[in-house]
């Protein structure tokens, strides 16, 4: 499943586009939205997210994965 990026949040640097090692977000331009053209390339490596400074990324994560999925008390 794609990253979810929160528009209200997002500050357009498109950080996330240059952290991500799949081109999820090719063709992504700094000082407009992130475009996620390639939605089916996600790892889930979650690069993106660690590297937006405004926090405006999520991930879905996919059922398959969802049970043994948990984030720790520390991360958001």
């Amino acid at each position: 499943m794609p990253p979810v990026i929160h528009a209200n949040l997002c500050k357009k640097c498109c950080r996330c586009a240059e952290a991500c090692q799949s081109d999820v977000f090719y063709g992504s331009i700094p000082g407009t939205m992130p475009a996620v053209t390639y939605p089916d390339e996600c790892w889930h490596a979650e690069a993106c997210a660690l590297q937006c400074p405004a926090g405006a990324i999520d991930f879905r994560i996919p059922l398959s994965i969802m049970v043994p999925f948990r984030k720790l008390p520390h991360e958001r």
